[in-house]
């Protein structure tokens, strides 16, 4: 399967809410309450403009085209992370979902590679993500591809607070075709 990674644009918004809606309807099955108060409406589109404005955004197309996926990137998120972590040193990494039809196949690791790759170019060291604090299956599946636990942090007005990273030189994926271009196509090779 070839894939392509682009920015994204205001045209993507609903392709992009659909992902969202249904990994929200997609994640009690797996038992975690992550993202179980739905950003719908307004609030939501406007955090994903304001992504795309600032070119924040990609979406992900499979080989005919539809949306598959999506990943953004943005500022270290004060709420977790210290002076003393170094923030500059760091890619950020948010809102990494695929669509269930390609579930299993791959795509995340590839997009994480990706990720690496594009934050190895501009010189930073660390991809960093946080996660649902209670959604221990997805930090598995994190520390499965190279992340290690930093911390877990708990403020009171956020869910999310489990943090990870993984460096910019690891990959998962040494035999995929991805470009380490902002925007590019890459494959799986089986």
């Amino acid at each position: 399967m070839t894939y392509e990674i682009r920015p994204a644009g205001v045209a993507d918004v609903p392709a992009l809410m659909a992902l969202r809606t249904e990994a929200e309807g997609w994640l009690p099955s797996l038992g975690t309450d992550q993202w179980s108060d739905p950003e719908t409406g307004s609030r939501a589109i406007d955090k994903w403009h304001a992504t795309i404005e600032d070119g924040r955004a990609w979406v992900i197309l499979d080989n005919r085209g539809s949306t598959v996926g999506t990943v953004s990137r943005g500022p270290a998120d004060r709420d977790f992370w210290r002076d003393e972590d170094r923030p500059e040193t760091a890619f950020y990494l948010y809102k990494l979902i695929t669509a269930r039809s390609v579930g299993g196949t791959g795509l995340g690791s590839l997009v994480l590679d990706w990720a690496c790759r594009v934050a190895a170019i501009e010189g930073r060291e660390w991809l960093r993500i946080d996660c649902w604090r209670t959604n221990t299956g997805l930090q598995l599946y994190y520390e499965r591809l190279g992340f290690e636990h930093v911390r877990t942090e708990a403020p009171a007005h956020r869910r999310s607070g489990w943090l990870a990273q993984r460096p910019t030189s690891l990959t998962t994926n040494p035999n995929s075709l991805l470009l380490p271009h902002v925007s590019g196509r890459f494959r799986r090779n089986a």
